[in-house]
């Protein structure tokens, strides 16, 4: 009978067991968990993964991501050995820890140690709840029972890697590592695994960088455990107790400021933006840029592109000598504002003029005076030289030769090459006139470091791309490979700025007039590096020329991308490698489209009064004028001879009244020339 009383009262014991378990498990299953998906620091990758810039979160915290497998092992070692050895065995709560910590408040009268798991520890930070009420603690151990249920063990360690507080808006591992080491926490020392462990316990009274000596303390008694527990030996504690604590705050990267903006505006959402550019070469050329306005004033503004021709990848990209606000403007990105480009664009005029059949960079072109219609531009030195070799026209950069090859092609061709090329031009009328060829038209830096990946890359365009996983189509051709090449090589044998090496970079100057944009754009078998100077705002920058400015900092920019250039390609097959004298007649010397249509070079020209004149009769008579021709000269009014066999240049007409008169003029050849006035 007794024996059947305890089997009964041992089944009731058993009952209410497995019903109290149950009714605790279905508690545990019904807790609201705190949201587990944290905002995290969204980060600006370089193409090897590397952090370029990081931005806080909508509170003001740096808090990066994180993964177990990315933190050196032996942080992960110290800090299991010094919060939680038991970490992986537990199921959120351990009760040694926690019979442990009671036995030693009841022995010291105080609480010693909170017991606390590093669940427990996620748990408050998720919540932001207290560490030392009774209700909170109760409250974290149930919240801790529930994410073991719904979580790995390294979810969960994850989430104190990410929610970790290290003093101020510094929250996680990785946060801390950057701000206090300079470093990810890929590698650390034992003194800094220890000091990111020990931190956390009180972060605001053990931040290093207000309290060296708390923060060291603390260390010293994560050393001394991780040697307790086996983790480190005493030699390695001693010379970690050695190493100075970091007393200030290191700043997070910040390179490419610019561009990362660019790609965290065009695409919100994402946490992590993986780039094409270098950070090792970005930072080299940062500080290129902060060189190159050191002392030339306050207002002065420089900006570098660099790409790989081939692949079109943005390998740097520097918006300006500062990401400040400064008289500089510093946060505007100079790569992508619209400036004039001076003669940076002669190299396309010329591409197109061999294409179209028009010269050679052996054929004979004039640099005198020219009107084309009511333009008539100037050289920028107000000299001429004569009849010159298309190569020489180019490498001196002179105006009027580029000129007269442009109105032999058509402004709109010029437009329609620049648009294949991926280029956006601006242009400040309705249509482009011939001055686009002397820089009349707004581009941008990225524009032509794109138009000269083009002209490097055989003549075919391949669109510039910064984001590592964009898709970059083939681009359309501009030029052919034979033009390409022949640009490429007159380029390649302009001299370099005093001090730089002679290597035969092919690079083209440019300055806008007014002197308010100096270029400099070049490029060699494998890279292209655009430089552009000025002021942001567009005033003038006296006697800046983009030879004497800018190009030193592009040559300086290839010496700090590699040690040598990479050759160019050699000449295509069908490339005609020869003097002017064994050129094809055609093109032994420049001759436009319409020019037979049009007077000899040394035709007779009346030059005063200009056609379509309104002069005034003096009482001696009309002056007139006569250039050109071949003495002597005729004049005649209306048809009417009116001086006959003169020597001289200059006449004075007797007129027989005021009105509309024609005016001719004939020279000893027989040539003649024709203007239409109204004399009053």
């Amino acid at each position: 009978m007794m024996r059947a009383r305890w089997i009964i009262v041992l089944a009731a014991g058993l009952w209410l067991a497995a019903l109290g378990r149950d009714r605790f498990d279905a508690w545990i299953d019904a807790t609201v968990l705190p949201p587990l998906a944290l905002e995290m620091s969204v980060e600006v990758l370089d193409r090897d993964g590397d952090l370029l810039r990081a931005y806080t979160v909508a509170d003001g915290r740096w808090r990066l991501a994180l993964p177990p497998a990315k933190v050196d092992p032996l942080y992960l070692k110290m800090l299991l050995a010094y919060e939680d050895k038991r970490f992986r065995a537990h199921s959120g709560v351990d009760p040694r820890s926690v019979l442990r910590a009671a036995l030693q408040a009841v022995w010291n009268g105080h609480v010693v140690s909170g017991g606390s798991t590093l669940t427990m520890q996620v748990a408050r930070l998720l919540e932001e709840g207290t560490t030392g009420e009774v209700g909170g603690k109760l409250r974290q151990m149930r919240v801790a029972l529930a994410l073991e249920r719904r979580l790995s063990k390294d979810q969960i360690l994850q989430l104190y890697l990410h929610l970790a507080p290290f003093g101020g808006n510094l929250e996680g591992v990785r946060a801390a590592s950057i701000s206090y080491f300079g470093k990810e926490p890929y590698r650390l020392t034992p003194a800094e695994a220890a000091l990111l462990v020990a931190i956390p316990q009180s972060p605001e009274s053990r931040r290093p960088d207000r309290a060296a000596d708390r923060a060291e303390a603390a260390r010293s008694r994560v050393l001394a455990r991780a040697v307790a527990e086996g983790v480190i030996d005493a030699e390695e504690a001693e010379a970690a107790k050695r190493e100075a604590v970091p007393g200030l705050r290191k700043p997070f990267p910040a390179l490419a400021p610019h561009l990362a903006d660019r790609a965290k505006a065009e695409e919100p959402q994402a946490v992590a933006h993986h780039l094409t550019i270098d950070g090792g070469l970005q930072k080299k050329l940062e500080l290129l840029a902060q060189e190159a306005v050191a002392g030339r004033g306050e207002r002065l503004q420089v900006a570098i592109l660099v790409a790989d021709h081939a692949s079109g990848e943005i390998l740097a990209s520097v918006g300006s000598a500062g990401y400040q606000a400064d008289l500089r403007q510093g946060f505007v990105d100079m790569t992508t504002a619209l400036r004039s480009p001076g003669s940076t664009l002669k190299p396309l005029v010329y591409a197109l003029a061999f294409d179209e059949g028009l010269g050679h960079p052996e054929t004979m072109i004039d640099d005198k005076p020219m009107s084309f219609g009511t333009y008539a531009p100037q050289n920028f030195d107000k000299l001429y030289l004569g009849t010159i070799r298309m190569r020489e026209a180019l490498q001196l950069s002179r105006n009027i030769p580029v000129v007269a090859l442009t109105d032999a092609l058509g402004p709109a061709k010029l437009v329609s090459a620049m648009e294949k090329a991926g280029m956006k031009p601006v242009f400040p009328g309705d249509k482009p006139g011939l001055a686009i060829a002397l820089g009349g038209v707004g581009v941008t830096l990225a524009d032509m470091v794109q138009l000269y990946a083009a002209i490097a890359r055989g003549g075919v365009v391949r669109p510039l791309s910064w984001r590592q996983d964009a898709e970059v189509p083939e681009g359309q051709r501009v030029v052919s490979e034979v033009a390409a090449w022949e640009v490429g090589d007159i380029l390649a044998g302009l001299a370099p700025p005093p001090g730089a090496p002679s290597n035969r970079l092919a690079y083209k100057t440019g300055t806008s007039y007014g002197h308010r944009d100096a270029w400099a754009i070049g490029f060699d078998g494998k890279h292209v590096v655009g430089v552009w100077m000025g002021r942001a705002d567009g005033t003038p920058v006296p006697g800046a020329f983009g030879a004497d400015v800018a190009a030193p900092v592009l040559f300086q920019a290839f010496n700090r991308l590699k040690g040598k250039l990479d050759r160019q390609p050699p000449a295509p097959k069908s490339t005609l490698l020869v003097a002017n004298a064994d050129l094809p007649q055609p093109l032994q010397r420049f001759r436009s489209r319409s020019a037979v249509f049009e007077a000899a070079a040394d035709a007779p020209a009346v030059s005063f009064p200009p056609d379509g004149a309104e002069v005034e009769l003096l009482a001696s008579g009309l002056k007139v004028k006569v250039a050109g021709g071949t003495a002597p000269f005729t004049w005649l009014a209306d048809g009417v001879p009116v001086v006959v066999a003169s020597d001289a240049r200059e006449a004075m007409l007797a007129m027989p009244g005021t009105g509309f008169v024609t005016l001719s003029v004939i020279d000893a050849e027989g040539r003649s020339d024709r203007v239409q006035v109204r004399v009053r």
